[in-house]
């Protein structure tokens, strides 16, 4: 059957002039993936796990199809029928391979934007290698144009590689926490290896050196690799810098540095133990200090093991096995629809994508004529709440997380998200007493800007209070073009001097 061409997004590496940079994601260029080759830019371009820009505007599902494990992480519990928790290892139904596949079908037909299929739990998909296969088998035949994608903690990745690429998995994704067997042994009770309980130090030993070996094969087979590590305060957080040295030596092409989910109430270990959780600012040292060697993927949401949708939303309830039982699904029809989908999204990105380079060579060229001085300005973070789409266009007390950028003299770059309670919502959220809002305000803690297509009354004067602005001016515009314009307010106002520390009162 032929179907209509889905064009690449281009990527480029133009300078920062206009509000790009090039060695940060900026903008709309992908410039976290404009260093590879072509061919490995097109397995990705729309592959919302590995591109920071693909995850705007293309959607991703996982199948809970693996419920066993073989190894026991201390900040791991999987749970299931949780419906209103996003954590990995969470699942509300674990599926049949049969039902897997009828539920991908059914998403892929509905949810044209879905590009992506994925394995990853609840448990580990290779240490239920005939139920993982069985569902990439089948899908590869009925819906050839999803990519298909595994996560693993990789002890069985050594012995699993040939089947990997006998059915054209071309991402695997690896949680990898460490490199040392002492780090190791704090973070993995045991693993289970060659049918006993290996406890310790000797179970993380074992554990790291099928990781290290099953990244070296994959590279090998030109299968493309996105390595996870769960910043650990006061555990692994001083050894991660060594991990990215070693997984990028190794071949991995991005690294994923995600902050520990620790609240007792999910029963883990480290939660149970009162084993803290990174703050915002201290994930971002991190994160910064691993990407001088490493390409750091800062848009992760940490899904559950049945997400459905766009990162950041989960349509996984629209899905459930009662609901898709009746649909009868016209494949053929759906993949066409899929490629026009596809194909009018790159138009869009793209058509962004000359309007920035244009854009960027015209200050360049207006700056040169000008003969202005270079002047030193401040970073500003500034927080902006999204539904999807790459602009403006979530009400403040609707939002239940913030995308955090950076705007700086050379640009605007993605920091990460951080989730909240939406304040519309009202009540006690996290702590004993605090409110939605007093969450939000602690949660934008270093930020000086907060953007939302709309912001009510009520919440305007304990922002400024804390030393926020909050800013309704720019709904429905681009998300980079609005921070940008922003940022040049602040600058002609001279509040961006480099010797001007930002007003935060939020403790």
């Amino acid at each position: 059957m032929d179907l209509p061409v889905i064009n690449s997004i281009p990527s480029s590496g133009e300078p920062a002039a206009g509000g790009g940079c090039a060695s940060h994601s900026c903008g709309s260029t992908d410039d976290q993936l404009g260093h590879l080759p072509e061919h490995i830019r097109a397995k990705v371009h729309n592959h919302p796990c590995y591109s920071e820009q693909a995850h705007h505007y293309f959607a991703r599902m996982h199948v809970a199809v693996a419920p066993a494990c073989n190894i026991q992480c201390h900040y791991c519990n999987r749970k299931y029928d949780c419906s209103n928790e996003s954590r990995p290892g969470v699942v509300s139904e674990v599926l049949t391979p049969e039902q897997a596949v009828k539920k991908v079908m059914a998403v892929a037909a509905n949810i044209p934007q879905m590009t992506v299929l994925g394995i990853a739990g609840p448990g580990d998909p290779l240490a239920n290698p005939e139920r993982t296969f069985a569902t990439f088998r089948e899908l590869s035949e009925k819906a050839p144009d999803i990519k298909l994608c595994v996560s693993t903690n990789g002890l069985a990745l050594p012995e699993s590689v040939e089947e990997l690429a006998k059915h054209n998995i071309d991402h695997v994704t690896i949680t990898i926490n460490c490199v040392d067997p002492d780090v190791g042994a704090q973070i993995y009770p045991w693993v289970f290896w060659n049918n006993r309980r290996v406890m310790g130090r000797e179970g993380a030993a074992i554990l790291i050196e099928q990781q290290q070996k099953g990244l070296e094969m994959l590279t090998a087979r030109g299968i493309l690799v996105k390595v996870n590590s769960v910043m650990i305060p006061g555990v692994n957080d001083q050894h991660l810098a060594e991990v990215s040295k070693v997984v990028k030596a190794k071949g991995a092409f991005l690294h994923n540095v995600m902050p520990l989910i620790a609240e007792p109430e999910h029963g883990t270990f480290y939660g149970l133990m009162g084993q803290a959780s990174p703050t915002p600012e201290e994930l971002q040292a991190l994160q910064d200090a691993c990407s001088g060697d490493m390409n750091m993927m800062r848009h992760c949401r940490q899904c559950r093991a049945d997400a459905v949708g766009l990162l950041g939303e989960d349509r996984g309830l629209e899905f459930t096995l009662d609901k898709i039982e009746d649909m009868e699904i016209d494949y053929a029809a759906a993949m066409v629809k899929r490629a026009e989908v596809h194909a009018q999204i790159a138009q869009e990105l793209e058509q962004k994508e000359q309007e920035r380079q244009f854009q960027a060579q015209a200050k360049a060229a207006l700056i040169a004529l000008r003969g202005e001085p270079e002047v030193t300005t401040r970073p500003v973070l500034m927080a902006v709440s999204t539904k999807g789409g790459g602009v403006i266009n979530e009400h403040f007390g609707h939002a239940r997380e913030f995308l955090v950028y950076e705007a700086s003299g050379n640009g605007v770059r993605f920091i990460g998200h951080r989730k909240t309670t939406p304040y519309c919502e009202g009540g006690s959220s996290c702590g004993e007493g605090e409110s939605a809002l007093d969450e939000t305000l602690r949660v934008l803690k270093g930020c000086e800007v907060v953007l939302s297509a709309k912001i009510g009354f009520e919440p305007w004067a304990p922002l400024e209070a804390a030393g926020i602005q909050p800013n309704g001016e720019h709904a429905m515009e681009p998300i980079e073009e609005a921070i940008a314009a922003v940022y040049a307010e602040m600058r002609a106002a001279g509040r961006l001097d480099a010797s001007i520390e930002p007003q935060q009162k939020v403790a």
